[in-house]
């Protein structure tokens, strides 16, 4: 058992406080009428998906997204829905992660889009004015790297680019799914509730580690 030198956190659900329900209705005051359908908390479907994955940009999004809906949609009111999904950002989390730094590599492993990272990489992201590229070491992001989680190729890439050995790393994730998938390729994993304040949960993991 080695010692514990890496955490990864995922971003909605974890350090993001989520409202998939509230996602779902605002895409639906817009016009989408099978939203329910199409939006996921873990694994999006459709041209949802098409985003996530990196098979199709943001341009290209709002010009389907408009085409499957059948109507003219501004892209300010397609972004709000899509930021329906976040309810809170709790910044105890974030001064944890600051901590965490002091003795670990911290990395973001985040099934997310351009969109929300759009937002998440500016000033907007804190009341401090801190983007999020601000707490981590590296952020990798499904969109970016052509492949969502639980995919195993999307954790492959990280350890190779990270140097990253599975077997000291903690892997915390809402997704059991995810984590399942991180821990058959030996990740020390935590499963955390939509919201749940971590915090006390990952430190006797790595106290022990």
């Amino acid at each position: 058992m080695g010692k514990i030198k890496n955490i990864v956190f995922d971003l909605g659900g974890v350090i993001l406080d989520l409202d998939r329900d509230r996602a779902v209705r605002r895409f639906e005051q817009i016009g989408l009428s099978d939203a329910e359908e199409l939006i996921d908390p873990y694994h999006q479907k459709g041209i949802f998906l098409d985003l996530e994955e990196g098979r199709i940009d943001r341009n290209e999004f709002y010009r389907l997204l408009r085409e499957h809906m059948g109507k003219d949609v501004a892209e300010k009111d397609i972004d709000y829905a899509w930021m329906g999904f976040i309810v809170a950002l709790p910044e105890y989390k974030l001064d944890y992660i600051l901590k965490l730094r002091e003795s670990y590599n911290v990395y973001l492993l985040s099934n997310t889009n351009p969109i929300i990272m759009g937002w998440a990489r500016t000033g907007e992201f804190t009341p401090a004015g801190n983007p999020i590229t601000y707490y981590f070491d590296k952020i990798y992001t499904s969109y970016e790297m052509g492949v969502c989680k639980p995919a195993a190729r999307i954790f492959n890439f990280m350890m190779k680019d990270a140097d990253m050995n599975p077997e000291e790393t903690l892997f915390v994730d809402d997704g059991k799914s995810n984590t399942d998938m991180a821990a058959g390729m030996g990740f020390v994993t935590y499963t955390p509730a939509n919201g749940e304040d971590w915090r006390e949960a990952l430190n006797e993991i790595l106290n022990k580690r």
